[in-house]
């Protein structure tokens, strides 16, 4: 499937039901870009993302109700932040377009530059996590033991976070070193004990211990995993610390929000997906199947990417690069022409930790966990954000029920 990324003018004027000179007008407001068009003509042609962006503004003016209700749904936005910017098919953090960062920076850094608008130095994340804190996570370890990754977070962090008086301090500099705190402390729940190597190292050799090459690609993936602007997780964990809640709630309404399936839930869907298709031949008849049926294809289209997210893409590029004859590469090399053949659709984020985890013979609680641990970063981030707002999120709902009786 081809996106269209340009309009002719008259196109364009159409779209926004204007005249030709009024597009012109907006043009040289700087309202629409336009370059010039291939062929002998050279007639400019214009950007079809800034004629959809004026066309929801004008739907904004002319029915605000109607654009309030579906804010809620990938619409116009609700609230503003400086930390992710999604444009003309790109990721952004802070303003680095975040498939360029994992060749520079550590999840670390990158958690840094999410909360505070500077790469991290090695020595915010020098210190251990807290011995008292440790402690909590030891008594309750068999508790923990055989519980999938992200459902011991939701166990630990609350019990764990009662001990934890410094979370109750909001002030920016107490909430990075909270934010701190909890990565580690998550890393430690998922890897069953306390390292000083970075996060992605930690976790390549709790969970693939004799494959160095795992390391770049774990970072990769808690990277592209870390923010996302306002979903729906991050919307949670930002209305929680809305209300003066610690970083320890907010990331707790953020892990629950997480695993619907609607979410990073998705991961366990495209796994299973996947074993139905089982060899690479499969794909044609098994996705055909599923469209026959009205089945979703888990792992494929985003609504915010429509030319693919280059999430999943840059991720899926890598670990083909680094295990170019695993068969998970060639299972979803598969699976992905023959959904681009169909419905045209592309992979996504959750695509690309599934066939990590099974390409790193990772446990199948890693894609989950992956995403779990990068996006704590942006929760924290968000609830930074909130705690500089210091407002209460509070919206109205229209009622449609029963007018009051007699």
């Amino acid at each position: 499937m081809t996106v269209k990324r340009y309009m002719t003018a008259k196109e364009a004027a159409a779209a926004l039901e204007i005249s030709v000179a009024t597009l012109y007008a907006y043009v040289s407001r700087g309202l629409i870009r336009s370059e010039a068009g291939e062929g002998k003509s050279r007639a400019r042609c214009y950007r079809a993302d800034d004629v959809a962006a004026l066309q929801s503004r004008k739907e904004l003016r002319r029915n605000p109700a109607k654009a309030a209700e579906t804010a809620l749904h990938f619409g116009q936005p609700v609230l503003e932040s400086a930390i992710t910017l999604i444009e003309n098919g790109r990721l952004y953090y802070r303003g680095y377009d975040v498939t360029k960062l994992p060749q520079r920076y550590s999840f670390e850094a990158v958690a840094g530059l999410i909360w505070q608008d500077a790469f991290a130095e090695d020595d915010l994340f020098a210190a251990p996590l807290p011995d008292s804190l440790w402690q909590q996570v030891q008594k309750i370890e068999p508790l923990l033991r055989d519980m999938p990754p992200v459902e011991a977070f939701q166990v630990a962090l609350p019990l764990v976070g009662t001990h934890d008086l410094a979370a109750y301090d909001l002030s920016e500099t107490a909430v990075i070193q909270t934010g701190v705190r909890l990565l580690k402390l998550l890393t430690a729940v998922a890897t069953g004990h306390q390292s000083g190597k970075k996060m992605a190292e930690s976790l390549q050799r709790a969970w693939t211990p004799h494959d160095m090459n795992a390391t770049a690609l774990l970072n990769t993936a808690l990277i592209f995993c870390a923010d996302h602007e306002l979903n729906v997780s991050s919307f949670a964990a930002r209305t929680v610390a809305s209300a003066a809640a610690t970083p320890y709630a907010a990331v707790i309404a953020g892990l629950a929000a997480l695993r619907g399936r609607l979410h990073g839930g998705a991961t366990e869907q495209v796994a299973v997906f996947l074993q139905e298709v089982g060899r690479p031949e499969n794909a044609p008849s098994v996705v055909a199947s599923r469209l026959k049926r009205g089945d979703p294809i888990p792992g494929f289209g985003h609504p915010l990417y429509p030319a693919g997210d280059p999430r999943g893409r840059a991720l899926l590029d890598s670990v083909t690069a680094v295990y170019p004859e695993a068969p998970a590469v060639a299972l979803t090399r598969g699976v992905e022409t023959a959904v681009a053949d169909t419905i045209g659709h592309l992979p996504t984020i959750d695509m690309a930790l599934v066939t990590l985890a099974q390409a790193a013979q990772m446990p199948l609680s890693a894609p989950l966990t992956m995403f779990a641990l990068g996006r704590t970063a942006g929760w924290i981030g968000q609830a930074l954000e909130q705690y500089r707002h210091n407002q209460l999120i509070r919206p109205r709902a229209k009622y449609t029920g029963q007018r009051p009786r007699e």
